[in-house]
């Protein structure tokens, strides 16, 4: 087969510029991510051979091989590995398939440095080799098959393919730039070695003199680090750990090593990034942990041993009893697999519980990343949902700050006495929510009343009834249970009450004096069961069917507007005045005007009434 150009990906080209003008300060990560890519193709191969074991029978001794040259300016990372074939180079090395890659490239800045942060976060692997390289050049030949693949680049706009004559797994050379000389020495390449890739479970072999020599040595202790004893394992190895097996260029925010003896024997290690990634949001993605089974390599993002909503767990489990030849299918029915799940489920949860309590600082910056996505879990794992409920944060009319750090026990222990409910108001922004006027007898009598903002907050609080003996009230919702809240007289024959429902019709369910109010003219309360509006606007953006539902519209006696509408004789103003308050009031809740334009014409005909 003759040699074949290809033109890169598009967001493949983009990400190559940034790697080749990259001015990321700590280059040396190359290193890591081609290693780490050369032990998970020999992971994957271990697992092949498990059905095939002739795919292994002509090189069965598993290594990864660095080579440099000094004069010649090159390095070369070798494994013999899983391999790819001619379609695999072609799709995996020229493009990128990955979600999140639109959001990676819309924080770009056009700043370089600010932009090479953005490296890190994202996490390149292979196009990470041209931050040192003026050229890369592939040799590989997949497992079980005849004749391999050359592939070469410069990193532009284009990489030739070709047929080439080689052995079982991957050879990634790398012609070095001027300034890169640096790692074609063999003391600066051993130091990588064991700074990044000690853990790894396969041997690093450098030769054993110089880029001469024949002879080769193991520089890393090629032993696989979660079998290792924790006492065993300094902080900065579990960080180097995590980065192999997440390509993350950050540290993780903390991390569990466990090992269970019993009626089942696993080890696992958890590690809770510090930043999400880009593709967070999209639940459909696959997503998991490492799975081991006795030590052999069986699956990358196993998502069966976690609940969806910790799908930013990074980590490894390691067991004993569960079969080689395990698949996806068994793990689903597997009474092994879901008593691993619950533990695991259990031991994240206490994780976050220690460091919620031991690091507030930490945690607060772990809540801004991924606090959204636990609220999920208190809707959804009913099990577990006490210990999330401990874990959530909240931001409060208590607090100046936009921050979600007030928990719901501190919510409880500075309550008022006489106080059992827990209050929170909904809505599409903090701001809306802050000021919204459903607040206002909470600020009188000093009440704290919890701001919640998040889209998710309102699908959450439908599944939550209560916290330690506490019930939840959205203030916006049905008869307020304030203890010293003076209820107003139920007068059925209220000539003003009268007067506007006749003019509001069908646009609400009834008008009644607000006890809610004491600065507000008006407000719109929902019936204990309707949908409220950030669900209801949710639903009609993607297109469902919504209930019909009705507010109750409350005005406030004591404001002066209102007590003008109780005197005004002229039917037609009086119309407009309540229909302006009405208007309003679900302006106030967020909510979008069907008819702005009649609102403009209202306002306008009252402020050329005053102007007569």
């Amino acid at each position: 087969m003759t040699a074949e150009t290809h033109g890169f990906q598009t967001e493949a080209r983009k990400l190559l510029q940034l790697m080749i003008n990259s001015l990321y300060s700590n280059k040396e990560i190359f290193l890591r991510e081609l290693i780490s890519n050369a032990s998970d193709a020999i992971d994957r191969l271990r697992f092949e051979a498990l059905e095939r074991p002739e795919l292994s029978e002509t090189d069965p001794d598993y290594r990864i091989l660095i080579e440099f040259d000094k004069e010649a300016g090159t390095l070369a990372v070798e494994d013999n590995g899983i391999g790819m074939s001619r379609q695999e180079v072609i799709e995996n090395l020229g493009t990128i398939a990955r979600s999140g890659t639109e959001d990676f490239f819309a924080n770009l800045t056009g700043d370089q440095q600010q932009d090479s942060t953005l490296i890190g976060q994202f996490g390149v692997g292979f196009y990470s080799a041209f931050i040192v390289a003026d050229e890369v050049h592939v040799l590989t030949q997949k497992a079980g098959e005849d004749g391999g693949t050359s592939w070469k680049s410069t990193g532009e706009d284009d990489f030739v393919v070709d047929q080439v004559d080689t052995s079982r797994g991957t050879r990634v050379v790398l012609k070095l730039k001027q300034d890169a000389l640096e790692f074609a020495d063999g003391f600066r390449l051993r130091n990588i070695v064991r700074r990044y890739s000690d853990h790894i479970g396969i041997p690093v072999e450098m030769p054993k003199d110089d880029e001469a020599s024949d002879e080769t040595e193991v520089v890393n202790s090629a032993k696989a680090l979660w079998t290792r004893s924790r006492s065993e394992v300094s902080d900065t190895e579990y960080q180097e750990f995590y980065k192999h097996i997440s390509h993350d260029f950050e540290d993780a925010t903390t991390w569990s090593h466990n090992r269970v003896e019993g009626k089942l024997e696993y080890t696992s290690l958890l590690y809770v990034p510090a930043r999400a990634p880009f593709d967070l949001w999209n639940r459909e993605l696959p997503r998991g942990l490492k799975l081991y089974v006795q030590r052999v390599f069986i699956m990358d993002e196993a998502d069966q041993f976690l609940p969806l909503y910790l799908r930013f767990i990074r980590g490894v489990v390691d067991s004993n009893d569960l079969p080689l030849n395990v698949s996806r299918e068994l793990l689903q029915q597997s009474e092994d697999v879901l008593s691993i799940r619950n533990a695991l489920t259990k031991r994240v949860l206490d994780m976050l519980g220690k460091m919620a309590e031991e690091d507030r600082e930490n945690y607060g910056a772990f809540w801004d990343e991924f606090g959204q996505v636990l609220k999920e879990g208190a809707g959804e794992d009913a099990a577990n949902r006490d210990l999330l409920l401990n874990l959530m944060r909240f931001t409060s009319t208590a607090d100046e700050s936009s921050d979600q750090r007030l928990s719901l026990a501190t919510y409880k222990d500075r309550a008022q006495a006489s106080q059992k409910t827990i209050y929170y108001v909904l809505g599409d922004n903090l701001t809306t929510a802050r000021q919204s006027p459903h607040l206002e007898v909470f600020k009188q009598q000093e009440v704290e009343v919890l701001l919640l903002s998040d889209r998710v907050d309102e699908w959450l609080m439908s599944f939550l009834t209560e916290f330690d003996g506490w019930s939840f009230q959205d203030v916006m919702r049905g008869e307020l249970d304030l203890p010293e809240l003076e209820k107003p007289e139920d007068l059925d024959d209220d000539p003003l009450v009268q007067r506007i429902q006749e003019v509001l019709g069908e646009k609400v369910e009834s008008v009644r004096r607000s006890t809610r109010l004491t600065d507000s003219a008006s407000c719109l309360v929902l019936g204990d069961d309707d949908m409220g509006h950030q669900m209801r606007r949710i639903m009609e953006a993607s297109g469902q069917s919504v209930p019909n539902s009705k507010p109750h519209f409350e005005i406030n006696g004591d404001h002066p507007l209102v007590q003008r509408l109780d005197t005004e004789s002229d039917e037609d103003r009086f119309s407009d005045m309540v229909l302006i308050l009405f208007d309003q009031a679900s302006l106030a809740d967020g909510t979008v005007l069907l008819e702005p334009g009649e609102y403009v014409h209202r306002i306008n005909r009252l402020l050329l009434n005053l102007l007569e």
